[in-house]
């Protein structure tokens, strides 16, 4: 049994290495267990394939807190490169600048269409739902029912299996809150007609035009910083799957105890405890039983998996990536790996890309061979335009489990039920990161929740809200929200000013 640490952390993402960083900068004792064998960043890792790298999900670097921003600097000085935001939407065959190109979008949709999506837009203003509960009202109220059908319907179905009847409105006021119809046409329209965005604090919420990347892909940022944790005096243990979670009131000591591939056994102990683990799996290990578990256990993930398909680059699209509404596909999502850094492919003579199937863990697109799934996205590729079967030389297949926590009718009771049952029963237990709090953050919320769980250590007490971290989003569909005002004024980093 190894000596009692002041925190142990389950989980090497970008919440658990922030926090483990964090604190083993300040001299804390701390221990990061990993379950993977090889890799650290959870979905932020760089996956590999014959000197190919992969960014499982596409992971920009941007936002607009400055403690994140300064430690992404401090951990990975001199590997950032800046790229452009390029992406479109595929939809009936034609694709859509994104953000919207007004005159092109016209010309896609045709007079005839623009006219009924205008109209629907316009009768939904008028005539919305009274207090919508579900992702569909919630569009069809900002935008009409013809641009739901068009620009959200099948793509949110694709991402996460369900109805978008099922899906809670919770997902569209955190992802698109703030967006206006009028607001991003008048932007689009200024946009093609090359005078700029709109300025101004009260303009719409926008989209990022560029963003930083590490050269090799995101998994350089949490490899640097499992160094500089350890270097620091942290402990990274790998291949550490969570067998057990004991908790001892009368000591208030955590025990952890964990199982390696080769069936070897140890255990931890602790006075803190960090968790990044998908609730459902933490809940169902701890002692004593929460009371909760039975809730815990009804909680949903989402899983997806990338098919990467190599060949010759006799043409290739500029996008980072490129949405895929087109419902005659599978596919959901295209990424262009030497679009987000050149260094990604090593063959400069060969395309690189990576089309995203999402999933649910143990289903029969999950399931599949990689040989008929490789067979699959050569053929969509082709069909959708993207790349010629006949050039595809290789291929590899990346799964990734529990990828996006489900926003189902259900899940904000259980998550609520869960706080009360840690905040009654568990003292010390902080959970962070996407997974462990059931919450659809970026990687940089992510890591703020890491970092502000180590300055409640720190600083002896939960003076910040890690909750609050992405409650207000104020950039559409990939930009950092506004924190919370637990972040307002505080020192966050020891030794950097807020």
């Amino acid at each position: 049994m190894e000596d009692i640490y002041e925190t142990l952390i389950i989980g090497a993402g970008p919440a658990g290495l922030t926090a483990g960083y964090v604190l083993a900068r300040e001299g804390r004792s701390v221990a990061v267990l990993e379950k993977d064998p090889c890799y650290v960043g959870g979905i932020s890792r760089t996956a590999r394939y014959k000197g190919f790298h992969f960014d499982i999900g596409g992971h920009r670097f941007f936002s607009k807190s400055k403690e994140i921003v300064d430690l992404w600097d401090e951990i990975l000085p001199d590997d950032f490169l800046e790229r452009a935001r390029l992406s479109r939407i595929f939809y009936g065959g034609r694709f859509y600048s994104y953000p919207l190109n007004a005159i092109e979008a016209l010309r896609n949709l045709g007079p005839v269409e623009s006219a009924r999506c205008l109209a629907s837009f316009a009768y939904a203003k008028a005539f919305p739902i009274k207090a919508p509960t579900t992702f569909h009202d919630w569009v069809r109220n900002q935008f009409g029912e013809r641009l739901f059908g068009i620009f959200f319907k099948t793509y949110t179905e694709k991402v996460w299996g369900m109805s978008c009847d099922e899906i809670s409105a919770d997902w569209a006021a955190q992802r698109i809150k703030g967006l206006s119809l009028w607001s991003a046409a008048k932007d689009a329209l200024r946009r093609s007609l090359g005078l700029g965005r709109l300025n101004g604090t009260n303009g719409p919420k926008t989209l990022i035009e560029s963003f930083r990347y590490p050269r090799k892909g995101p998994g350089m940022m949490w490899e640097a910083a499992a160094r500089r944790m350890q270097a620091a005096g942290g402990t990274l243990h790998m291949d550490a799957a969570i067998e057990r979670v004991a908790f001892d009131r009368p000591s208030g000591v955590w025990s952890i105890t964990t199982k390696s591939a080769d069936g070897t056994v140890r255990e931890y102990r602790a006075r803190n405890l960090l968790s990044s683990a998908p609730i459902r799996e933490l809940f169902s290990v701890i002692e004593p039983r929460p009371a909760s578990v039975a809730a815990a256990s009804r909680l949903r993930y989402r899983d997806f998996l990338t098919v990467v398909l190599i060949g010759r680059a006799h043409s290739e699209p500029p996008d980072n990536w490129i949405y895929i509404h087109d419902p005659s596909v599978k596919v959901g999502r295209v990424q262009n790996f030497r679009s987000w850094s050149p260094e990604m492919v090593p063959d400069q003579s060969m395309t690189c890309l990576g089309l995203e199937y999402f999933c649910f863990e143990g289903d029969g697109l999950w399931a599949a061979p990689d040989e008929v799934l490789v067979a699959m996205a050569k053929d969509e590729i082709d069909r959708i335009g993207l790349m010629n079967r006949a050039d595809i030389t290789d291929a590899t297949v990346v799964r990734q489990a529990k990828a996006y926590p489900v926003y189902d009718a259900n899940y904000a009771e259980i998550v609520a039920a869960v706080r009360r049952d840690i905040a009654a029963n568990y003292p010390g237990l902080q959970l962070i990161g996407r997974n462990g709090m059931h919450k659809y953050n970026n990687q940089d919320h992510a890591m703020m929740t890491g970092m502000l769980a180590a300055m409640n250590i720190i600083e002896g007490g939960p003076r910040y809200d890690l909750w609050g971290v992405n409650e207000d989003a104020e950039y559409a569909e990939a930009g950092m929200s506004g924190v919370n005002s637990a972040l307002s004024s505080e020192r966050l980093v020891p030794g950097k000013s807020a």
